[in-house]
C-alpha cells in the first residue's frame, strides 16, 4: 500500500493494471529545460499536472502550451492541468525545470482533450483549527469537468496551518452498493495519493483499517510517499509543526461521481466539522 520515495527515472509508479488499484494509474516526470517525454497508456484516461515548473503539451497534434507556473514547491503558486483522452500520444516538453504528475483512471471511451488554468479551480475549504481537520482543496478534474470526464478525479488537498487530520470522519469507497430503497450509498473508487511536507522533513501517517472494529495498519508518510488505497477507511494526519499535501487521484469503477461511507461509529462527527457537506459534494 505504501511505495518509499525514490528515484522512478519517469516511469510509472502506479502502472495500469496495478493489482492493487487497477482503476489507477500514477506517474512522476522530472525533465530539465528543453527535455521531452512522450507516453501513451492504453485504456487510461489521464491527466498532466506540473507539481514545479513549466510545461508545453501536445496531445496528438493539440497544444497546450507553458502549463504549469509554480516555482520551488507545490505551495508556490497554483496548480494547472491538461486532460488527456484514453491512449493518446503525448508529448512534454519542458520549459522550466519541472517534477510533473500524470494522474491516470481507467476508461473505455475517447473524450476530448482540454487544459484547465488557475483561473479555473474549483477550491473548497472546510474544518477547522479547533476541531484539528482544518483543509484546503483545490480540483483540477472537479466537479464542473463531470461531463468532459469519463472516471478520473483529480485534486490537491493542503493542511490549513500546522498539524491536524485529513480524511476524517473515516470513510471508504470500496464497493458500489445501494440501500434498500435503491439508493446508491457507496461507490468502489480506487485511490493514490503522493504527499509533500513542509518543511519537507516532516512526517505523517496513513491508518487503513479494512473491517469496523478490528485494528488495521499504519504507515508512515515521508515526503514523496506513494499510497494506493483499494478498500478500507483511510484517515491520515500530520505531526504538529508542519503542513501536509497531498495530490489525490480518484478512479471510479461503474461512475465518475463519489459516494463515501462514513464508518458508522464516527460518522456523527461530520455534523461538528465546518464545511464537510460542502466538500463531499464537490467529489460528485
Amino acid at each position: 500500500m505504501h511505495v518509499a520515495p525514490h528515484d522512478n527515472q519517469n516511469k510509472p509508479i502506479v502502472d495500469a493494471d496495478d493489482p492493487t488499484v487497477p482503476l489507477n494509474y500514477f506517474n512522476i516526470v522530472k525533465l530539465t529545460r528543453g527535455q521531452t517525454f512522450e507516453y501513451q497508456v492504453p485504456g487510461y484516461e489521464t491527466c498532466i499536472v506540473p507539481a514545479t515548473g513549466t510545461v508545453d503539451v501536445d496531445v496528438e497534434g493539440v497544444a497546450f502550451a507553458s502549463l504549469g507556473q509554480r516555482g520551488t514547491d507545490v505551495w508556490d503558486g497554483e496548480p494547472e492541468g491538461v486532460y488527456v483522452p484514453v491512449g493518446a500520444k503525448v508529448t512534454l516538453t519542458c520549459t522550466t525545470d519541472t517534477e510533473t504528475f500524470i494522474a491516470g483512471a481507467r476508461y473505455d471511451k475517447v473524450l476530448d482533450p482540454f487544459d484547465v488554468r488557475a483561473a479555473a479551480l474549483d477550491k473548497v475549504q472546510y474544518g477547522s483549527d479547533d476541531t484539528k481537520t482544518h483543509r484546503k482543496i483545490k480540483h483540477i478534474l472537479g466537479q464542473q469537468y463531470h461531463d468532459k470526464v469519463g472516471r478520473l478525479l483529480v485534486s490537491e488537498l493542503f493542511t490549513v496551518g500546522q498539524g491536524g487530520w485529513s480524511g476524517f470522519p473515516a470513510h471508504k469507497h470500496d464497493t458500489d452498493r445501494k440501500d434498500a430503497d435503491g439508493n446508491i450509498i457507496e461507490t468502489r473508487h480506487d485511490e493514490t495519493y503522493n504527499f509533500r511536507f513542509r518543511p519537507n522533513h516532516g512526517s505523517g501517517v496513513q491508518i487503513l483499517q479494512r473491517e469496523e472494529g478490528k485494528a488495521g495498519d499504519a504507515y508512515q508518510l515521508m515526503d514523496g510517499s506513494t499510497i494506493m488505497i483499494d478498500k478500507g477507511y483511510h484517515p491520515c494526519a500530520v505531526m504538529p509543526g508542519y503542513e501536509m499535501y497531498y495530490f489525490t487521484i480518484l478512479g471510479g469503477l461503474s461512475q465518475r461521481s463519489l459516494v463515501q461511507f462514513f464508518q458508522p461509529t464516527h460518522a456523527y462527527q461530520v455534523e461538528t466539522i465546518p464545511g464537510i457537506k460542502d466538500m463531499v459534494a464537490k467529489f460528485k
